[in-house]
């Protein structure tokens, strides 16, 4: 049975913790349950499992190739102990920095200069710097806040803030586009954005949901944000230019106070840890020296691939041709069966405008997302429980245990067999049989 104690540290401790020591020793709820998937696995190590609680992105054979290509080229160029033996600049590998500045300008008419650029270890840590840079108490003794817009969000913004209670979340709107289909609005009548507001952060498409913010929205909190000089941080690790899992027609989004955030994590290399900031120079100025004193910098080789993928167009190309396909059809494929499974209760999913998961609502869900995510293991099938994606959000709000994240990266026959399992477990926990739900559906 999974055990969620946010309070617990990941292991006993007898020496005594500063108070962001406490904080930084809990576990968020995707790793508690990376935990229990792990532990589960260890107990019945035979059985036969299909995970689609994962982020990890499929290796798609066009993209391994490609990344594979550029490496061999570059071993080949007998310029690897000059890349990785040697200590590189905080800001990035100018290689990498001049061929964004090249790609946006060509792409999107955007002017920048080499201060408008940030290469972080990944945008986790990106984001990171900048939430304890601008967020939490600052030297009056004054809670500066960080807003997030448009909940449910990153599980990851859960732990963004050493302050705790900087952390501000709204409840979004929801719109029922058709039978089986909703989406997420921002509810600007809740949103507070004002002058204890430090931060703005939003992912768009958004992990968990895949919703993306509508043109008028992106502004309108630009605008909100701009009257009481606060920073907007786009995290765009699923958006454009790459790897461009938006399914919505979006470009990257540029102000005099927007950092537009990108990762190269879906673009195939999450293990390199690369995050990329495009801003203005007087955010990045105080991220850089952040960064420099925590990490130094970000890994140089998987900088170098990047930087050579993009000068010759590939990362581009292998995009569009090969990753945003495979999970367009993924989500495809997993709508069709469950409409075919699904028993007789009010379900939807959220409108697929981009990354990596299907998001499933089961309004009046008779039990919380915990014990659905149970009962779904039952039939040897991970998910991840919905409540977790909701960081800032209070219990009380009954949507917040009724949603599942469906991650879409396992094999087109496994998805298919795990969406016709937990369909199964929705129609036990509501009540009915699953043969019974599948005539209804029919």
């Amino acid at each position: 049975m999974l055990r969620v104690d946010n309070h617990a540290r990941t292991r006993p401790m007898k020496t005594t913790l500063s108070a962001h020591g406490v904080r930084m020793s809990r576990l968020t709820g995707v790793r508690t349950i990376m935990r229990d998937i792990k532990q589960t696995l260890a107990a019945a190590p035979h059985e036969p499992w299909i995970n689609l609680s994962a982020g990890n992105p499929v290796v798609l054979p066009a993209l391994e190739a490609m990344w594979r290509r550029h490496a061999e080229a570059l071993l080949a160029e007998g310029s690897f102990g000059a890349i990785v033996g040697r200590y590189g600049e905080t800001e990035g590998y100018a290689p990498l920095i001049d061929a964004l500045i090249r790609l946006f300008r060509r792409l999107y008419g955007w002017e920048l200069w080499p201060e408008n650029v940030l290469i972080a270890p990944g945008s986790q840590m990106l984001l990171f710097a900048a939430a304890n840079c601008f967020c939490g108490y600052d030297a009056a003794g004054r809670l500066r806040r960080l807003a997030l817009p448009a909940s449910p969000d990153y599980t990851g913004y859960d732990g963004v803030c050493l302050s705790e209670e900087a952390l501000l979340a709204t409840i979004p709107g929801i719109e029922i586009r058709d039978r089986h289909t909703f989406k997420y609005r921002v509810d600007f009548e809740r949103l507070r954005i004002d002058a204890a507001t430090a931060m703005v952060l939003f992912s768009r498409p958004c992990n968990p949901s895949g919703n993306v913010l509508r043109d008028d929205e992106v502004q309108h909190l630009i605008a909100t944000a701009a009257r009481h000089d606060v920073p907007v941080f786009i995290d765009a690790a699923y958006g454009p230019p790459f790897p461009n899992l938006a399914f919505a027609e979006i470009e990257p989004v540029r102000g005099e106070n927007v950092v537009y955030s990108m990762s190269l994590s879906k673009a195939g290399l999450p293990g390199e840890r690369i995050g990329i900031a495009i801003g203005p120079s007087r955010y990045l100025d105080t991220l850089r020296a952040f960064l420099a004193n925590a990490t130094l910098h970000s890994a140089r080789f998987g900088q170098a691939l990047a930087a050579r993928a993009i000068e010759a167009g590939d990362l581009l190309q292998v995009s569009a041709a090969a990753i945003a396909p495979y999970y367009r059809a993924q989500f495809e494929r997993l709508r069709r069966v469950l409409a075919e499974t699904m028993p007789p209760v009010e379900w939807y999913l959220h409108e697929y405008e981009g990354a990596l998961f299907a998001w499933l609502w089961l309004k009046d869900l008779p039990v919380r997302d915990l014990a659905l995510y149970e009962e779904i293991k039952k039939e040897r099938v991970f998910v991840v429980p919905g409540s977790f994606f909701f960081p800032g959000i209070d219990d009380a709000w009954a949507h917040k245990h009724e949603c599942l994240r469906i991650s879409l990266t396992a094999h087109e026959d496994e998805l298919a067999e795990a969406a016709a399992a937990i369909a199964r477990a929705v129609a036990r926990v509501y009540g009915g049989s699953a043969p019974a739900a599948r005539r209804a559906a029919g």
